[in-house]
């Protein structure tokens, strides 16, 4: 390996932004890696990155297409979500056949229709309910709703409390805060869900999560993944909606929140290690590579999306690019809980339709942890 690749991460051929001498882009990484990964996309469709090891990085529909597609060579084990003890286990983390064999038991309670049926009036009872009224922060009344909506939907409602608060509660902190360890919180949660799972409530999610094997490890998984990802996506919607008067109608709620996941993907950055030696989208891949997939570029790329950085709901009116429109992911590994969080946010927004609101504080900044996060407080205020 020659000096300028042991200082940058690369390989011969592929670009690489800039680095720092001895430590490669890690430095950048854990400050701003949004724009450390925005320079590199300036410099092709795949570039290099070198973090504690070296990773390539594409984010062109043909690489979606593959790092998701094919399950046989790119696999989770030892990717960058296992990094934080939040995701680190269940189906997340599993390989075929593994994976195949758990979402076969999950899917079909997790499916869109299935979770509509199931909780759609009472979410929408609930975030009624819970409906703000003058100023409020945007993000933790996100952050309030969607726990009230994951309760019921796991539990009936039914919780110890303060349990599920104190358990997400470090998801909502800056890097590298989801990365540490967290014992008891962890052990603390388990016990809860446990003395839920011995009498689940009829019609909750917990009588799925008590009939398997790893039940509760599972269920925690699944509970952390869904609240990080829909409450600061809840955020921006609201964020978004504010400046768009015209937007704030129920018939156009289904492209408000489409249009929330493509500019602000929550899963902005998503990870898979190559076991053979492969070539993507004419970039050639050794085994045992760490590669990367971007929602967050695919999702910004002026190839795929006209004026891509404007929030405009109405381009759903028409076609997604194929594979290039990935807020859950895509394929056989699509998000589980993707149907869900779809709910959670329609409901949401849907609920403020009609309703006079408007931005007081903030500026929309983004901010790449273990999810894409407000950089700062989002002040709003609801008149009805």
């Amino acid at each position: 390996m020659n000096d300028l690749e042991t200082a940058t991460g690369g390989r011969p051929g592929l670009p690489r932004p800039a680095g720092v001498p001895g430590l490669g882009h890690l430095p950048r990484w854990t400050a701003d890696p949004l724009r450390l990964l925005e320079e590199g996309a300036t410099l092709g469709p795949a570039f290099d990155i070198r973090l504690w090891r070296g990773v390539t990085v594409g984010y062109t529909p043909e690489w979606n297409r593959a790092v998701l597609g094919d399950l046989e060579t790119f696999h989770s084990k030892g990717s960058l979500s296992q990094l934080s003890p939040y995701l680190s286990a269940g189906v997340v983390s599993q390989d075929n056949p593994g994976h195949r064999e758990r979402r076969a038991e999950l899917n079909p309670t997790f499916h869109r229709r299935a979770v509509t049926t199931a909780f759609g009036t009472d979410f929408t009872d609930l975030v009624g309910a819970a409906l703000p009224t003058g100023e409020f922060d945007a993000g933790h009344w996100a952050s309030q709703v969607v726990l009230a909506m994951l309760a019921r939907a796991f539990f009936g409602g039914a919780f110890a409390p303060g349990v599920l608060e104190s358990y997400v509660a470090p998801l909502d902190s800056p890097m590298p805060g989801p990365l540490l360890r967290r014992p008891f919180r962890i052990r603390t949660m388990n016990a809860a869900l446990e003395s839920v799972f011995a009498a689940p409530e009829k019609g909750s999610l917990a009588e799925l999560f008590a009939t398997l094997d790893g039940g509760v490890e599972e269920a925690r998984v699944v509970i952390a993944a869904a609240y990080d990802t829909t409450a600061h996506s809840l955020a921006f919607a609201l964020w978004e909606l504010a400046a768009r008067p015209d937007l704030n109608a129920a018939e156009v709620t289904s492209q408000v929140v489409e249009e929330t996941l493509r500019l602000y993907p929550s899963g902005w950055i998503g990870s898979r290690i190559c076991t053979a030696d492969t070539e993507v989208d004419g970039v050639p891949v050794p085994a045992g590579r760490m590669v990367l997939y971007s929602p967050y570029l695919t999702h910004r790329s002026a190839d795929l999306w006209s004026d891509p950085t404007a929030f405009r709901p109405e381009r759903f009116d028409g076609p997604k690019p194929a594979w290039g429109y990935i807020p859950f992911a895509a394929g056989e590994r699509t998000c589980l809980g993707a149907g869900l969080a779809t709910l959670m946010l329609r409901t949401a927004v849907a609920a403020f339709a009609g309703s006079d609101l408007s931005r007081v504080s903030g500026d929309g900044a983004v901010r790449g942890g273990l999810t894409l996060a407000p950089a700062g407080p989002l002040r709003l205020r609801r008149d009805v």
